[in-house]
């Protein structure tokens, strides 16, 4: 006899019972109320996009971790064997982000959308990445956007939409802040102007590796010694803000690029303190995010409580509807990373502790006419916003009773043949052991018990 096979999911996939949902849900509804305060409106793509719309958007690093769809039917009916394989039996993928489907939505809906455009999205992406602790090949984003201006204003409001959020999730975070005009301006200025994704994408991974690491990989990519050399000193600007900005306009003084994402910074980490953000802010002229797409301002979340990577990032992007055929459309946006920040808040204990104590009232089980007796009571609660079970099986009270404990069900009403008589309920708050009756159809006494 074959042995049945153990039910298991992918790797860098996660099931969710009813306590992780409802913490998720938690993470999703304080993002979601925040964004709505600022204007910000909710859309939602589809979960696969055409391949054409997906591959070029991340650089050659993210396009190998997207996942291809294989055509429906026989998909390699037609195959032309001196042809590459894959465009040919592959038309879609996975989305990656949400920010592309995002500009793809914008280019194909503009005629029906009032710029700028503000809106958030709230869904799961997928990356065939490497599984590890805190990185996920399935995984939701909660990304926020303004499209259709350049002002810095629209960089304000994320700085204190993440401020906000994070207040109310009770986590202590640091936003590191950037500009891509910079990162362009310091591989002109070190000679190497045609190098500038290497460059980022090598600085993007200086806190992960060190910088001697990173000085290896951009020789190995190309850089001089020299070249090298002349990025280092900026790398580990140290000092206030207004100290970074002054040695770097210096520095960078022969690049009108740079210049101009200095003046950038300045404007919005003068915004910043107008706006009296909480959060505490730094310019990191490290920061690159490894995403080709972004021209100007960036920024990234760290949690000061938690080891974890960045669970919040995002910038500017002029370009990225070009691509679609809708040019000079600026936007800016950043992603909450929600599987990131449930681990915080997990590991931090920040869950409220009754977000999974829907059930305030069990009505046991009695028998057939005492359940009768109760669907009018039950049906009238739940009307008045009250969350009532009546236990399907008139099954032993130990059991019933077993049932309320471990759902952590505050309220037990155990009504039988003698009630029914008298038309009344009983019901037990199992906290404080204190019972009461009341008549059936005395539906604001029993609020007031179970409130």
């Amino acid at each position: 006899m074959q042995m049945a096979q153990k039910p298991s999911i992918p790797k860098g996939t996660r099931d969710f019972g009813p306590q992780e949902t409802a913490e998720r849900n938690y993470i999703f509804d304080t993002i979601r109320s925040v964004f709505r305060t600022f204007g910000y409106a909710q859309i939602e793509t589809p979960a696969m996009e055409n391949l054409s719309t997906l591959l070029g958007k991340y650089g050659e690093e993210g396009d190998k971790l997207l996942y291809r769809i294989l055509n429906s039917g026989d998909a390699f009916a037609h195959v032309d064997p001196d042809k590459p394989l894959t465009p040919q039996v592959c038309e879609k993928g996975l989305r990656y982000d949400l920010t592309v489907p995002f500009a793809r939505f914008v280019v194909q809906h503009q005629g029906e959308l009032s710029f700028p455009f503000k809106r958030f999205q709230i869904q799961p992406v997928w990356r065939a990445d490497r599984p590890q602790k805190g990185r996920y090949r399935e995984f939701y984003q909660c990304d926020v956007d303004a499209i259709g201006s350049r002002s810095q204003l629209c960089e304000l409001e994320l700085v204190q939409i993440v401020d906000q959020v994070f207040e109310r999730l009770g986590v202590r975070v640091l936003v590191k802040i950037n500009n891509r005009k910079v990162l362009t301006g310091l591989a002109e200025i070190c000679g190497f102007p045609d190098k500038v994704v290497d460059i980022t994408v090598a600085i993007d991974k200086l806190d992960k590796i060190g910088l001697e690491a990173v000085r290896e990989e951009l020789i190995a990519k190309g850089l001089t010694p020299e070249a090298v050399s002349v990025l280092e000193p900026v790398l580990t600007l140290s000092g206030t803000t207004e100290a970074k900005l002054a040695t770097m306009r210096e520095v960078m003084s022969s690049s009108p690029t740079a210049l101009k994402g200095l003046d950038e910074l300045e404007e919005l980490f003068g915004l910043i303190e107008a706006a009296g953000v909480g959060t505490p802010t730094e310019l990191d002229l490290s920061l690159a995010r490894g995403l080709n797409y972004y021209t100007g301002a960036i920024f990234e979340v760290k949690a000061l409580d938690w080891q974890i990577g960045s669970i919040c990032g995002g910038g500017r992007y002029d370009n990225l509807t070009g691509i679609f055929g809708l040019p000079d459309m600026s936007g800016v946006g950043v992603s909450f990373g929600a599987d990131r920040i449930y681990d915080v808040l997990k590991g931090l204990d920040k869950f409220p502790k009754d977000l999974i104590s829907a059930t305030r009232l069990l009505f046991a089980n009695m028998g057939a006419d005492e359940v009768r007796y109760l669907l009018p009571l039950s049906g009238a609660l739940r009307r008045a916003g009250v969350a009532a079970e009546i236990y399907p099986d008139a099954a032993k009270l130990k059991k019933q009773f077993d049932y309320a404990d471990r759902k952590g069900i505050p309220f037990l009403s155990i009504t039988g043949a003698s009630e029914m008589e008298q038309g009344v309920v009983n019901i037990k708050n199992l906290s404080s052991g204190e019972q009461k009756s009341f008549a059936r159809e005395d539906v604001g006494g029993i609020l007031e018990f179970l409130a």
